[in-house]
């Protein structure tokens, strides 16, 4: 189970929305060991594309080296989709690297309605997990 603060949350589906109609992308870092997502980490799409996402690499070494400092790790990698469910895609499973990570996704399809999923994806299988937003 994924358990987020409300202010995350809220700034997970606010960066989604506002990277729309071009996927946005993110970590939430924290403390090694804990699974406890603290740092919200807004990161840029270096595709700038509606259909794929990929973080730029620079970018990526910055904040995993600024982690590795900080003793952090990716608890949370987000995405969202901006035409579809938020269900990870082949191309999304593919590049699922980190295997204690939550993977979110948020689909920016219908404005009017947050769809805000928790997967956890290790070696290609895909587990979805209930989502605790807490104040």
């Amino acid at each position: 189970m994924l358990r987020i603060d409300r202010s995350i949350y809220d700034k997970i589906v606010a960066h989604a929305r506002r990277d729309h109609p071009d996927e946005a992308c993110g970590v939430v870092a924290g403390p090694e060991g804990t699974d406890r997502p603290e740092r919200f980490i807004e990161m840029i799409n270096a595709e700038r594309s509606p259909t794929f996402y990929r973080f730029d690499s620079h970018e990526q070494l910055r904040v995993w080296r600024e982690m590795d400092d900080r003793d952090e790790e990716p608890v949370v990698i987000y995405h969202s989709h901006t035409a579809t469910e938020a269900y990870p895609s082949r191309t999304d499973i593919s590049y699922a690297h980190e295997p204690g990570a939550h993977y979110v996704l948020v689909s920016t399809r219908d404005p009017e309605t947050v769809e805000f999923r928790s997967y956890r994806i290790v070696d290609g299988e895909v587990t979805e997990e209930e989502v605790e937003i807490v104040p």
